[in-house]
C-alpha cells in the first residue's frame, strides 16, 4: 500500500457527527456508573488520544489521567500478536477505579495482556471503553464495557487510528478501500 494515493481511496465509514454523538451517550453511560466516585482514565496511545480526551470533556465525575503507550503493528496493517510497552504508566493504579480507553479493539491480544498486567497492580476496579470493536476478529476473549460501535473487518483510519502513523487527524472513521 505504500506509495499510493490514500485521499483516493478513502470512504466515510462513521461521520464526525456520529462519533461525537456516540462519545456524548458513552460519557452519559460511565457517568452514571461511576457516580460519586472518580475515575483513573489510562489512554492508550497514540490513537486512544482522540477517543479520551473527548471522552473526558464528556464526564461529570472526578476523572484522573495516565497514558501508556503499547504496541502490536509497527507500520502494518496486521497484528503481529507481540505486545510491546512503549510507555508504562507513571502513577499507581492500587486502589482507583481504572478506566482503560482505546481506540479499537481488533484481536484482543494488546488489550489481554493491558487487562492482566493492569489487574495484578490492584485497582480497585478495572473497565474497558472503546471508540470500536471488531468482534469478528476476535483471537482472545476480552469483555469490552463500553462499545462506541462495532465494525466490520476493514482497515479503518481517523479519529486517531493510522496507518503507518498518516491520517490520525482526520475527523471521522475512515475505511481504505
Amino acid at each position: 500500500m505504500t506509495d499510493i494515493k490514500m485521499e483516493d481511496r478513502l470512504k466515510v465509514l462513521i461521520s464526525e457527527e456520529e462519533v461525537n454523538k456516540k462519545i456524548q451517550e458513552l460519557g452519559e453511560q460511565i457517568s452514571k456508573d461511576y457516580a460519586g466516585k472518580e475515575i483513573h482514565l489510562i489512554c492508550v496511545l497514540k490513537g486512544g488520544v482522540f477517543v479520551t480526551t473527548e471522552l473526558a470533556k464528556r464526564l461529570t465525575v472526578p476523572v484522573s489521567f495516565d497514558f501508556m503507550a503499547v504496541s502490536s503493528y509497527g507500520d502494518e496493517t496486521v497484528s503481529s500478536g507481540r505486545v510491546k510497552i512503549i510507555k508504562d504508566l507513571d502513577d499507581s493504579i492500587e486502589g482507583k477505579d481504572v478506566l482503560i480507553v482505546e481506540d479499537i479493539i481488533d484481536s484482543g491480544n494488546t488489550l489481554r495482556y493491558l487487562l492482566d498486567m493492569l489487574n495484578s497492580r490492584k485497582p480497585n476496579s478495572l473497565k474497558l471503553c472503546t471508540l470500536l470493536d471488531k468482534p469478528e476478529r476476535r483471537v482472545t476473549d476480552v469483555e469490552v464495557d463500553y462499545v462506541g460501535f462495532q465494525i466490520p473487518d476493514k482497515f479503518v483510519i481517523g479519529y486517531g487510528l493510522d496507518y503507518a502513523q498518516k491520517y490520525r487527524n482526520l475527523p471521522y472513521i475512515g475505511v481504505i478501500e
